[in-house]
């Protein structure tokens, strides 16, 4: 590789790695009360989206009827829920921006170094 090739690389680098962000893991105890008030907050988080108007009409369009959707709720464990509640609050509101902005920046900083 030539100098200039390697010099345009590390400086890539580098800002890709000032740009991650840090994640720190903690670990700790909690309580039976906690747990259960988490999986309840969780189930109460599908039940109300289940709940709303808009949901209720697709569910009905796809063929759920929505007070069977909730029975089946009220009959998931509590990994199921929680589980159910990570997807649900992990999908986009709206349209998904924030990767087209990233992809889009990394376009144009590889076509800048190395196009220029």
């Amino acid at each position: 590789m030539n100098s200039a090739l390697t010099r345009t690389l590390c400086r890539m680098l580098i800002v890709l790695m000032a740009w991650m962000p840090v994640h720190v893991a903690q670990a700790g105890i909690i309580s039976t009360d906690q747990a259960v008030a988490s999986a309840q907050s969780d189930r109460a988080a599908v039940l109300s989206l289940i709940g709303r108007a808009d949901v209720a009409r697709q569910l009905q369009a796809l063929g759920v009827d929505p007070a069977t959707a909730q029975e089946r709720v009220a009959a998931l464990t509590d990994e199921e829920v929680r589980s159910l509640a990570g997807k649900l609050q992990s999908l986009p509101a709206g349209a998904d921006s924030a990767g087209w902005v990233a992809v889009i920046l990394i376009g144009v900083l590889v076509w800048y170094f190395f196009f220029r």
